[in-house]
């Protein structure tokens, strides 16, 4: 028997199987279509075969990044949530996931990644505590000019920068795009009769982060609240298809709000006086450390300096052991 696909995400939070709208899509098509994947969840996308996340690894050792090539793949190995869909729902689907790249997506990567205030509080806190060291120094701003770029893709403007006007603008495309969606699944349970296709995961890897973050610039979210059959399709897919997920975030929930009633934000100067300190108390060791090879080297040096020039290869191997550590 062959192996299964492996699928490489970015881990959960929120009370969502993933915090990234790609590896939504990815991770709730394959619940839909029953796809047998040996899921490896992640928070350092360079461990994935492709250095980014999502990943398909085939059993073939191929690699997919892309949401719509791994959909295209599991419906070659007949996972296929789309095979009761009639030729006309089939080119209705794609004309709503059409609409969602243009119109929706634009307003999500603007959210989490370009609008100021999100971005420092939620997105690039959120990465660099859950990267490894040394990567969450760096990684969440390589991302977050990635996000930007594609942005001016979506947008076809290489000059796109952060405003009020485009801030107006993307919301507004958002907010049309949301109330189509609205009226199309009405008071369905899915988008196409009682099953889930691919349009249902699309739109649930658009819709859940926004509805499940919690942003300080939330405008995106108040009009997602206003829309209550899509607040409810996609809490009825956490409960139906991830359940683990929300009685995870549940507990979450019920334990913070044991320490303190104000939520995430209000613990943040007592993390930073404890990062600090960890800072310092690192610093010192070093410096306590660097100060004892030094007496010692200087040492070994009186000693020999009329024997033969001093080593110098001991201080590449304590490089060496450093990086490893």
């Amino acid at each position: 028997m062959a192996a299964p696909d492996e699928l490489f995400c970015w881990e959960g939070d929120w009370g969502l199987p993933s915090v990234s709208t790609d590896c939504l899509v990815v991770l709730a098509y394959a619940q839909f279509a029953g796809a047998p994947l040996k899921l490896r969840k992640m928070s350092n996308p360079w461990r994935s075969p492709s250095g980014s996340l999502p990943t398909l690894r085939t059993n073939q050792k191929e690699t997919l990044s892309r949401p719509s090539d791994i959909i295209i793949h599991l419906r070659k190995q007949k996972y296929n949530a789309d095979y009761d869909l009639s030729a006309k729902e089939g080119a209705d689907s794609l004309a709503f996931i059409s609409l969602l790249e243009e119109k929706l997506k634009p307003a999500l990567i603007y959210t989490f990644w370009i609008e100021p205030k999100n971005y420092v509080d939620v997105t690039r806190r959120w990465y660099a505590e859950h990267m490894p060291f040394p990567l969450n120094f760096f990684l969440p701003g390589r991302m977050q000019r990635s996000q930007l770029e594609k942005l001016r893709l979506l947008r076809g403007d290489e000059s796109l920068e952060a405003g009020e006007e485009l801030e107006k603008e993307l919301y507004r495309d958002a907010a049309e795009c949301m109330n189509l969606l609205s009226q199309r699944l009405g008071s369905h349970k899915f988008f196409f009769g009682d099953s889930p296709s691919s349009l249902d995961a699309y739109v649930f890897g658009h819709l859940a982060p926004i509805l499940k973050s919690k942003l300080p610039n939330g405008k995106l979210q108040q009009h997602l609240k206003s829309l209550d059959n899509l607040c409810n399709f996609c809490s009825n897919i956490l409960l139906l298809y991830f359940p683990r997920d929300g009685r995870e975030s549940y507990s979450q929930k019920t334990s913070s709000t044991t320490h303190s009633e104000g939520g995430d934000f209000d613990n943040v100067p007592n993390k930073r006086r404890k990062q600090l300190l960890s800072a310092l108390v690192a610093l010192g060791a070093m410096l306590s450390y660097a100060l004892l090879t030094g007496i010692v080297s200087i040492q070994h040096i009186q000693q020999e300096a009329l024997e033969e020039p001093p080593d110098l290869q001991p201080m590449g191997s304590h490089d060496e052991d450093e990086g490893d550590g």
